[in-house]
């Protein structure tokens, strides 16, 4: 498979650790990127952000990252857009469709907590946004899917928040992703609003097979939407846990032993 390195700095091979097998992520069609970081280092200044950090990401898996704050949860993030450049290591992908296809930067989307849509453009526009004209008729398609298909012509200031996000979900996926980017993009909705938008993101993840990244604060959110959570502490990855539990995920016993794992595992950092 071709790849295309992020970091920009050379770093020596070292075995990669081993991870769950791809086969227990996703059933479905799988479209989404391999992504494997090596000796990850990011400084600013004397401040050590992120410290020899391995990590395997397999094809169309949900990763979500937990954490305390300032732990380097959203710089990660940001180094896998490229908004930010590794002080020192790789970040390589690898497509999962073809052999010969690489990953660029239009494979990959970021959903923030801010929606960041244009004031000036109507709902569907904005989800049109970076799209060439002959793929338009994706963001009809998605506004749909999002249920907002009656909104379109709507201005963005007359959505209630959760519908701006269900537009800047939208608008991510109308570029068909490999890889989605979500840095706490529920962070600011009310309880149920969150609860549906968990249930929408899911669902499309579940339908379009992309690899996704979740950066959250909310365990039990990282419980119910990933396939593994990872837990940054000072820079390094302090623990891993698989959630081997059916979809849909109901909040029975096996979930709330798991939830209560990984919030002492937090508490602990």
């Amino acid at each position: 498979m071709t790849d295309l390195s992020i970091g920009r700095h050379a770093s020596e091979e070292r075995p990669i650790p081993q991870q769950p097998d791809p086969t227990d992520i996703n059933p479905h069609a799988v479209v989404g990127a391999e992504i494997l970081i090596e000796q990850l280092h990011k400084f600013y200044a004397e401040v050590k952000v992120l410290e020899d950090l391995d990590l395997h990401i397999q094809p169309g898996e949900f990763l979500a990252i937990v954490g305390r704050s300032g732990c380097g949860k959203s710089t990660l993030l940001r180094l896998i857009a490229d908004l930010e450049q590794p002080s020192y290591g790789e970040i390589k992908f690898k497509s999962a469709r073809h052999i010969r296809e690489g990953i660029t930067s239009d494979d990959i989307r970021v959903m923030f907590q801010d929606p960041r849509l244009l004031p000036w453009r109507s709902i569907e526009q904005n989800v049109q946004l970076g799209l060439p004209k002959h793929q338009q008729d994706n963001a009809s398609a998605l506004l749909e899917k999002v249920g907002l298909k009656d909104k379109a012509g709507l201005w963005p200031s007359q959505l209630s928040g959760g519908q701006r996000q269900r537009t800047a979900l939208a608008r991510a996926l109308s570029h068909k992703p490999r890889i989605l980017l979500l840095d706490e993009p529920l962070g600011a909705l009310d309880a149920l609003t969150r609860l549906d938008m968990q249930n929408l993101i899911e669902k499309l993840w579940t339908e379009q097979g992309f690899t996704a990244i979740l950066v959250t604060h909310d365990v039990s959110e990282a419980v119910q939407l990933a396939d593994r959570i990872i837990l940054l502490d000072k820079g390094h990855i302090a623990q891993q846990f698989k959630v081997d539990l059916p979809r849909p995920r109901q909040k029975d016993y096996a979930f709330n032993e798991l939830e209560q794992q990984v919030l002492n595992a937090v508490l602990a950092t």
